[in-house]
């Protein structure tokens, strides 16, 4: 009876589990079993949401700190082919054949941050994190069907949020590093998608969940708010004053078609309207101060 309750207990205290059936991979056909996040059993523990939309969650004794985000991105162990599930096997000849020659390229690359990754092991948070590099690299060779720019913005968003926990665990600061390269990655990004999405470039009905985080799909607004909120803390770090102005501009655009109407509803939940409120008004007083400097810039010269 004894060893039947550790048995039990031992099962309790999973986080994930493997999928019977084999997934084959497209570019290279290695055969292997994705690893699925459980959920239920109060493994998650929810926190707050930061201004970035992320789901913060506290630390569970039973289980321990659990990453949800790591386990979104399927990756092949054998060529580190990357992708979310729903476009894992919708791809392109083109897609496969390009896919297939940068494989030893996403190796060298993973390698440069890394120590020893692996794939065919548990994912914990460095494997969250790499998978999300790695998501990075494979939808650039991705065929517009997919949305690719979009997912590149929403991998980059993750990949600079789990390389900064990677930071804090281990105080290594390469991570923090490369972490800021995703923040601006996901900056650019995000901006590009937009403007894809309003164009007919891209569609959304390609992307599936919006994100940014795995819990909750913010849709469209949430796109125009990363733009924003990415914009203040990366757009403002621009060296030219001028071009810093105008991408304010533009951003300050964008919100003001959601904050402009101002109306909470079902459709959009009170607290990001006030986000968004919130928001506007730091970008307005930036612009202000950034106005009156190149105000007195002008009558120097």
């Amino acid at each position: 009876m004894n060893n039947l309750r550790m048995n039990s207990n031992n099962r309790i205290k999973k986080i994930s589990f493997r999928q019977k059936k084999a997934t084959t991979c497209p570019i290279c056909s290695h055969e292997f079993h994705r690893e699925e996040m459980l959920t239920g059993g109060g493994r998650l523990i929810a926190g707050n949401i930061t201004d970035e939309l992320r789901r913060l969650y506290e630390k569970n004794e039973k289980y321990g700190k659990v990453y949800p985000l790591s386990y979104l991105v399927s990756v092949c162990p054998n060529c580190l082919y990357a992708s979310y599930p729903k476009d894992f096997d919708k791809i392109t000849t083109d897609d496969i054949e390009s896919l297939r020659n940068s494989s030893q390229t996403r190796l060298e690359s993973i390698n440069k941050y890394f120590n020893n990754i692996d794939f065919d092991k548990n994912r914990d948070l460095q494997l969250g994190a790499a998978s999300y590099l790695l998501a990075v690299e494979c939808y650039s060779d991705r065929n517009k069907n997919v949305a690719p720019t979009f997912k590149i913005a929403i991998s980059s968003i993750r990949a600079a949020w789990l390389l900064g926990d990677l930071y804090e665990e281990t105080n290594n600061i390469l991570y923090k590093k490369i972490s800021d390269f995703f923040y601006r990655k996901a900056y650019k990004s995000y901006h590009l998608s937009l403007k894809l999405v309003q164009t007919g470039g891209e569609l959304m009905e390609d992307v599936g969940n919006l994100g940014p985080d795995y819990d909750k799909n913010w849709g469209y607004d949430g796109i125009m708010y990363m733009c924003a909120i990415l914009t203040v803390k990366i757009g403002s770090k621009e060296i030219d004053l001028k071009k810093r102005i105008n991408n304010f501009e533009v951003t300050k655009r964008y919100l003001s078609r959601l904050f402009g109407d101002g109306k909470s509803s079902k459709a959009r939940p009170g607290a990001i309207v006030e986000m968004i409120r919130e928001l506007y008004q730091t970008i307005n007083e930036m612009l202000d101060k950034w106005y009156q400097e190149l105000v007195e810039i002008e009558e120097t010269n």
